[in-house]
């Protein structure tokens, strides 16, 4: 099955430049310090942040007088795929998106302002279909603000591959992923343009990395503008009540 059309279309009718429909929501749940809810196309996550808080004594011994300790959590919840898999929190992948998880938010959580603390990041993909880790660390960067941790920047993240004539693809949907070669996710923090993390799937090609790095940065400045207007728009609404941010 060809990934690209006669008429240069995706599988999903989509341009090979065009991302999924993105929504998101600040704040859904009340008992939390912050949360986030993330749909890209149907890859839904849930992210879930407590602290800055005392730090348990599970992790005493990681505790550092010169930064908070950020705890990271990644699963996958057993109906997330459409064949129902048993999924332990250890299991390999699982453990490998947590390391990657933590590196990314390291870079943007401004640890040394909370030392001897501890924040968790707690995330739960609801249904996959692509882009979950990609999606994570967006909805993550959406709790992590619902929080008030204070960040240096957003971090984003957004996967990329090759279609049909070495075309570059962003936005890489779970068939896309089971039927292409190698996908590449990239986090970036987008006003910077610093990039937080990479990892691939398997390797590219050197003549192909460069474009397809291009364009998976590209999705991350869209994502970028999307979630920031989420953002200034529930920052609005939680500030109404008070009559912050009214002239």
């Amino acid at each position: 099955m060809e990934l690209l059309n006669d008429q240069g279309l995706r599988l999903d009718g989509r341009k090979p430049d065009e991302l999924r429909l993105i929504k998101c929501k600040l704040g859904i749940f009340t008992h939390t310090d912050g949360s986030a809810f993330v749909e890209q196309g149907n890859t839904k996550v849930i992210a879930v942040v407590y602290g800055p808080h005392e730090v348990r004594n599970v992790h005493r011994a990681k505790t550092s007088a010169d930064g908070a300790f950020v705890n990271c959590q990644y699963s996958m919840a057993a109906f997330s795929m459409s064949e129902r898999k048993k999924r332990n929190r250890g299991d390999r992948k699982s453990t490998e998106a947590t390391i990657h998880l933590h590196q990314t938010l390291a870079a943007v959580i401004r640890t040394e302002l909370m030392p001897k603390s501890q924040i968790d990041v707690f995330i739960e993909v609801l249904q996959s279909d692509g882009g979950n880790f990609a999606a994570s660390v967006n909805a993550a960067t959406l709790a992590l603000i619902d929080a008030g941790i204070p960040l240096r920047e957003y971090v984003i993240a957004c996967t990329a591959s090759l279609g049909t004539g070495n075309v570059p693809m962003v936005d890489i949907s779970n068939l896309e992923e089971s039927l292409g070669g190698p996908t590449l996710t990239v986090a970036v923090l987008p006003r910077s343009s610093q990039i937080a993390l990479v990892e691939m799937s398997q390797r590219f090609h050197l003549d192909f990395l460069e474009p397809v790095l291009k364009m998976a940065m590209k999705g991350c400045d869209y994502t970028f503008k999307v979630l920031d207007m989420a953002v200034e728009s529930y920052l609005s609404e939680i500030g109404k009540p008070n009559n912050w941010g009214q002239a």
